[in-house]
């Protein structure tokens, strides 16, 4: 194939991701059934918001650190914002982006258009990233103030420009991202390969809950392990008297890798399963009788 020839390919497929971007952006962002999405992931500045207001008040005479609600923020990222937040609405956007196509009826638009099948799962993989970043990416970004904006104006630039604030606020939207990156290229590869992508959707839920309890080798075989070692908090869990509490069953034993490797191994996974999935889309057709 001559440079000339590979270079209009090239061309071609970058304006189809493009166009199938610009299409499924619309749906992503203003589709009705995805209010629940935006909810969930602006839902952890409500517990944020409200801790500063009721913990932190005079007149109930208990106030928190700004060390304390470093470890809070830790917490509230780690367990709910991305096993829970992050998780479901990457279900909400990548596992519709075909699955939910089929259901509506109008997969088969793309499939009628000259566009190859690989191309096809680019341009969806990168308009359902695009929402995500911007949501939940997002939401990271602005669950810092609304955890920590009640503290003084001099305590913050110190913590944030001298100290390890900045740092930390881009450890966790980096981690969100990846967050976005891996479990959507999951998603979007349950949505290719099968009828019912909650029935994986739900079995991934389980083996990264229980990645806590799991030998040093399977913890690997997770996307929530690489995410844990990019934050730059370990999750706090305080130590029960009696019996153990459900955080605990969440992040026992977790010996986090390097944050390089775990970045790099986050995008490899990513790249693996989209390919994966670019390869088997080829042999997908449409029965809108039997959905």
């Amino acid at each position: 194939m001559s440079p000339a020839v590979t270079q209009n390919s090239w061309n071609l497929w970058r304006r189809q991701i493009l166009a199938i971007m610009r299409i499924d952006l619309r749906k992503t962002f203003f589709a009705k059934r995805g209010i629940w999405i935006y909810l969930l992931a602006f839902a952890p500045e409500i517990p944020m918001v409200g801790h500063w207001l009721f913990r932190n008040n005079p007149t109930v005479g208990s106030s928190d650190t700004l060390g304390q609600d470093v470890q809070i923020f830790a917490g509230i990222f780690q367990f709910f914002y991305l096993r829970i937040a992050v998780f479901f609405g990457c279900v909400g956007i990548f596992a519709n982006l075909f699955r939910g196509e089929m259901m509506d009826k109008s997969l088969h638009y793309y499939m009628l258009a000259p566009v190859r099948r690989e191309v096809l799962v680019a341009g969806k993989f990168l308009s359902g990233l695009t929402a995500a970043v911007v949501i939940f990416g997002g939401s990271a970004l602005l669950q810092f103030p609304a955890m920590f904006w009640h503290h003084g104006r001099e305590l913050m630039n110190a913590y944030m420009f001298s100290g390890p604030g900045m740092s930390h606020l881009i450890s966790y939207f980096v981690a969100a991202v990846l967050a976005c990156i891996g479990y959507g290229s999951l998603f979007l590869a349950a949505g290719v390969l099968f009828r019912n992508p909650l029935i994986p959707a739900a079995g991934l839920l389980l083996w990264e809950s229980i990645n806590g309890f799991l030998p040093a080798l399977l913890k690997k075989v997770s996307i929530i392990y690489w995410l844990q070692s990019i934050c730059p908090i370990p999750m706090p869990v305080q130590q029960p008297r009696g019996r153990g509490n459900i955080m605990q069953l969440l992040v026992i034993d977790i010996d986090p890798a390097p944050t390089h490797l775990a970045i790099a191994n986050l995008l490899l996974i990513a790249t693996f399963v989209i390919v994966w999935a670019a390869m088997h889309a080829r042999k997908l057709e449409i029965a809108y009788g039997t959905e």
